[in-house]
């Protein structure tokens, strides 16, 4: 079922107030209360610290006062019993219950003939109590809490693991206030001890729960100890997990935890104190994420950024995404787990998934926003990191719902967490394959009517390939998305390497069409080789995109390659051969034509001027191309100039004629070809001088 999805920035949201529950004049609980559930889609915003440091403020002043309240109820008592009250009250275990010397209430006492009290009512022979039983044994409760004010160690366990002296009165008087509260005769014969009993079981609460809050929240640790507050999670390395990370506190403070608890779950405050441990560790995860660099922005403002602010926001998410979901949540789960043991490892897992959820669809969020921005080609690779990100989270929740019963209120929380896991991952996926459609998209629009100067590596080509060796480092991933959202259906295969050659194909073709620019077609052969030979090396030189297209295009474009060279030696250099050759005009029955010979050396010369000239300025920036093209052109052109030398040269007489019409010799010749494609625009005539 689709989870309820909040504004993303919950800082605005006032932390919650704790209940008011705790306050004196609240009246006594229903007896038929249960344990409050945890509200699922609370939101949790920080916490108020000024509340607490008030009620701590109050505390020292009620301390004093509780004091002063049980000396003159000691005294009191040590008057009725000189004067023989005590006895009148029909119960000889009042005497019992008052210290021997010091006149104070003995709760150890009071607590037998309590408990017994509570044990009979659901018996058949109930056991009656007084009301002044009621009343030392409140006293007495109220006199362990004032004790417990100034004692460094109150939540100690004892020698033997038992609980504090406090927690025990405390659960103690806790059960007290509900079997009064079901006793049929409690609302006649025990109305000012029942009050008496609610007044301080509210204050004792209070009292837990500003406990409870400062072990939660102090900052106060030592330095060489620990660097960071108590409650903030580690930030260990987010990449990899970082190792196992440290726990938020101290083992001591975890017992202590674990004590105070189990008073306040057994007593019933359930949802008081699970509100506060939600709002304490939330504060902890936002500290941890903040310390990361991540801070939360609304929908609004993700949507609205540049595309360089939001790059670098989509980095600091995955450093935080990938900390909450190797460290933050193992960490929250294995606390819940030691501070909520044995009977109340139910309410521990429904905090845990509370706080998983929350975590979890406040970081959501922002994918969702991401997927919402304009789909432009720039943004596939960091699409992906999230995409891989969450997909990573998938196994970790899986962890946590096998620890799950199958029917449980928790189990349903981690699952819809999960399904909200999924639906985000498939939006992520939606959005790679959209985008990659944008990218050829614009191959096909890229339409544009200048050639690159001299034929070179045309920068669409650059971008296309730089663009396709980063993607195939995602190839597993663009696999699983291209996969999942049908963009082929040829069975087996791999639908990326199809989408790949497809892209290939229409770089092809843009190519060829751009190469139609050129008004001279050796200069369109060269820049089909140039851009050829380019996307070839790109291939090889990336072993992930080499093993996606394959040989059988490797050889492709190799073929074509080949192809695109005789089609340049054909357009320049055949002419220039057609010169050097005697086709029968050149002799005529043993004898040479003169004028014809001086029009093929003259023809000669302006040919190679010219092409000197011209594809001097022409580029070949891959050096083994350069050296390829000149060798093979020198291995044609070269012998036969000075084949046509050595037969005609000396027709020419010696001196100024010979110098009119023999410009080259075949060293010149191919001088001139190791200088072609250089970039450099050089005739013969500026080169001799």
């Amino acid at each position: 079922m689709p989870l309820h999805r909040r504004e993303m920035d919950s800082r605005s949201s006032p932390a919650p107030h704790k209940s008011s529950s705790f306050s004196p004049n609240t009246a006594a609980r229903d007896d038929g209360a249960k344990l409050r559930e945890v509200d699922r889609n609370l939101s949790l915003g920080a916490a108020r610290q000024g509340e607490h440091e008030v009620r701590r403020g109050q505390h020292g002043v009620a301390s004093e006062q509780i004091k002063e309240e049980c000396e003159e109820e000691e005294a009191a008592e040590r008057r009725q019993q000189r004067d023989g009250l005590a006895g009148d009250s029909g119960d000889g275990g009042v005497e019992g219950a008052v210290g021997g010397e010091s006149g104070k209430p003995d709760l150890a006492a009071l607590s037998v003939e309590i408990d017994a009290f509570i044990a009979g009512q659901d018996g058949s022979e109930p056991v009656s109590v007084s009301e002044a039983t009621l009343e030392m044994f409140a006293s007495a409760v109220e006199l362990e809490i004032a004790r417990s004010e100034s004692s460094q160690d109150k939540w100690a366990t004892g020698a033997n693991g038992e609980p504090r002296a406090l927690l025990s009165a405390i659960t103690r008087i806790a059960a007290l206030a509900a079997s009064l509260a079901k006793t049929p005769e409690g609302s006649v014969k025990h109305t000012a001890g029942a009050h008496r009993v609610t007044a301080v079981l509210n204050r004792a609460m209070a009292f837990l729960e500003d406990e409870f809050h400062a072990l939660l929240e102090d900052p106060r640790v030592p330095k060489e100890v620990h660097d960071h507050d108590r409650c903030v999670l580690p930030t260990a390395d987010a990449r990899t997990g970082g190792g196992e990370a440290a726990p938020p506190y101290p083992p001591e403070t975890v017992d202590q935890l674990r004590s105070m608890a189990d008073a306040l779950v057994t007593t019933g405050y359930v949802t008081e104190y699970t509100q506060m441990f939600l709002v304490a560790r939330r504060n902890a995860f936002d500290a941890s994420l903040r310390a990361l660099g991540y801070e939360k922005a609304s929908i609004d403002d993700v949507v609205k950024m540049t595309w360089e602010a939001l790059e670098t926001e989509i980095a600091t998410w995955i450093k935080a995404f990938r900390h909450t979901i190797n460290v933050g949540l193992s960490t929250e789960h294995d606390l819940c787990s030691r501070i909520f043991a044995g009977r109340h490892a139910a309410v521990g897992r429904g905090i845990f998934a509370d706080l998983a959820r929350c975590v979890m669809l406040h970081m959501l969020n922002f994918t969702e926003a991401v997927t919402m921005t304009k789909h432009t080609a720039e943004k596939l690779f960091k699409v992906l990191d999230m995409y891989e990100a969450i997909r990573d989270a998938s196994p970790v929740i899986n962890a946590f719902l096998s620890t799950e019963p199958a029917e449980g209120k928790n189990s349903t929380a981690l699952t819809d967490l999960k399904a909200e896991i999924n639906a985000v991952r498939s939006r992520l996926g939606e959005s790679a394959t959209t985008i990659f459609r944008e990218f050829e998209s614009s191959i096909r629009a890229d339409a544009g009517k200048q050639p690159v100067p001299g034929g070179a590596v045309h920068p669409l080509t650059r971008y296309v390939m730089n663009y396709l060796k980063s993607a195939c480092e995602y190839n597993s991933t663009l696999e699983q998305v291209f996969r999942e959202h049908h963009r082929h259906s040829d069975g087996g295969g791999n639908p990326f390497a199809a989408q790949l050659m497809e892209v290939m194909e229409l770089l092809q073709a843009n190519l060829e069409g751009k190469s139609r620019l050129y008004k001279d077609p050796s200069l369109s052969n060269i820049f089909l080789m140039n851009n050829g030979r380019y996307m070839l090396q790109k291939i090889r030189g990336s072993p992930a995109t080499n093993a996606m297209l394959g040989e059988t295009w490797a050889r492709q474009q190799s073929t074509n390659l080949r192809q695109y060279h005789k089609n340049y030696q054909r357009e320049t250099w055949s002419r220039v051969l057609a010169m050097l050759r005697d086709d029968g005009v050149l002799t005529v029955k043993g004898s040479v034509q003169k004028p014809v010979l001086k029009d093929k050396f003259k023809h000669f010369n302006a040919a190679m001027d010219e092409i000197h000239r011209t594809q001097g300025a022409w580029v070949v920036s891959d050096e083994q191309l350069k050296s390829e093209l000149r060798v093979s052109i020198a291995a044609v052109v070269v012998p036969a100039y000075r084949s046509f030398l050595g037969r005609f040269a000396q027709t020419f007489s010696a001196g100024r004629q010979t110098e009119k019409y023999v410009k080259l010799s075949a060293d010149d010749v191919e001088t001139i070809i190791d200088e072609l494609f250089d970039g450099n625009a050089t005739s013969m005539a500026r080169r001799r001088t």
